[in-house]
Order: structure tokens, then sequence, then C-alpha cells
């Protein structure tokens, strides 16, 4: 099975922390060159010896906020010139704080609209050129398994993720052979946002962050919430030459949770 990355550049979003920093190392592992891109400019920093032990033929930093689509496409485009097209593409966010559908306001809905949909979009428009020209392109979004089922006290992330994977599952129609666009829709994992998540429901419902977490546990089969690595392992191999076929997908990776077929 070809899994090797050797000679391609990846550009991974949010990965200064959780998934996101993850797969950054999976793909290093894989011998990439790996472009990392997020807000947090001093944790960039101190993954980039780390994707070079793990293997990366390169690693690059980059300090942009999605929020600002211009200066990102501006980042990228520049950092294309001066480092080769990127092959790689795995769209990658921070996602809508906690609470109740009817509670959002529309400031919400755009904001996250924008930090999901719009940034992939723009940033795909940005990349594509080269993977064409490559006949080579791998893009996967990390979204959720809410596309699947909706989770209570997510009303925002629900709607949004939904749009990503509508999103992706349009662009895997359209895009040129040898470039496929794929979900990975993560579960229970333990990142910064599930603990923060665990923190916002446990302050609602007047309980200790511990029993959320059991509650969490109590729904997966596997019996325990992931990890990082487990999720970045799926995301590594959708972007190997061995995943050449698959395209339009939305893989859960969630310990079995999802009830749905």
């Amino acid at each position: 099975m070809d899994l090797s990355l050797a000679s391609r550049h990846a550009l991974v979003c949010g990965a200064s922390a959780g998934i996101g920093r993850a797969v950054a190392l999976e793909l290093a592992s894989l011998g990439a060159s790996v472009t990392v891109l997020a807000r947090r400019a001093d944790r960039l920093d101190a993954l980039l010896p780390d994707l070079r032990a793990a293997g990366a033929s390169a690693a690059h930093a980059l300090a942009v906020d999605l929020d600002d689509r211009g200066a990102a496409t501006a980042a990228v485009t520049a950092h294309i010139a001066a480092h080769g097209p990127v092959h790689v593409l795995v769209n990658n966010a921070g996602g809508p704080p906690g609470g109740p559908l009817l509670a959002a306001d529309e400031a919400a809905f755009l904001t996250a609209f924008g930090r999901h949909v719009l940034a992939s979009h723009a940033l795909t428009r940005t990349v594509l050129p080269g993977m064409q020209a490559a006949g080579f392109g791998r893009i996967v979004n990390i979204i959720s398994t809410s596309v699947r089922e909706p989770i209570a006290g997510l009303g925002v992330s629900n709607t949004i993720r939904g749009a990503m994977a509508s999103w992706s599952k349009t662009l895997s129609g359209e895009l040129p052979p040898g470039v496929t666009v794929n979900n990975v829709l993560p579960g229970f994992t333990d990142t910064e946002r599930l603990h923060a998540l665990a923190e916002g429901r446990a302050a609602r419902q007047g309980v200790d962050p511990g029993a959320v977490w059991d509650a969490w546990r109590d729904m997966v089969p596997e019996g325990r919430v992931g990890e990082p690595h487990e999720v970045a392992a799926m995301i590594a191999f959708l972007c190997s030459p061995a995943a050449a076929y698959v395209r339009g997908q939305s893989i859960a990776v969630d310990g079995g949770r999802l009830r749905s077929i």
C-alpha cells in the first residue's frame, strides 16, 4: 500500500493544537513537506522541530487568522510562490461556541460560516491550480459527526458542519481527476475544544465536568474518548496515494458512537 507523500507539499490548517497538530505530524511521517497554519505563531514555531524529527522533508509556519480570508489567501499565495505548489490541503478551524440554536444571533452564524465554509473555499481555489498541474491533490475537511446526527447544545456548529459537508460533496463532482475531497468526522476526541465544551455543558447543567465526560464515554461502544492521533491516521490515509479512489465521502472516526448507517 502506497502511503508515501515524499515530494508532496501539505498545508494543514488549525495545526497549533489538537487534531490539526496530530495531522501535521502524521503527514510529516509520510515524508511530506508540511506547512502549518494557525493564529498562534508561538505554537507553530514550537511544532516545526517536531515535524522535522517526524520525517518532514521541510517544515514551515504561517501565522494567519482564517477569519481574515483576504490575508490568509494572500499569505498562502505568497508561500506557494516561495516554496512550490500545495498538493494536500487539510481544512480545519476552531468550532463555534456551544449553546442552543435559538440562543444564537445572526453574527454567530456569519462568523462560523466565514471561518469554515468561506475560508475552505478560498483556500481550495488558491491551491487547486497546483494540484491540477501535478495531477495529484487531496483535500480533507475535518468536520464533525453532527453531519450525520446533530449534537444537542451545539446549534451553530451543527448548522455549519452540515454546510461544509454539502459544499464538499458538491465540490467532489467538480474537481478534476486525480484531485479528491473527503470529510473526516471526529467523534468525542480529547482536545482543548472538547474540554472547553465539557466545562460549558457542566456549567449549564450545574454538574461537575467529570460527569459530562462520563456521560460521553457511556455513549461510545469503544468505551473511551478518542485521541487526536487516531483521527489523524484516517486523515493521513485519505491524503495518501492509496486513497486515490475515495472521493466525496464523510467518514466517521468515533469509536462506534453514531447509530445511523
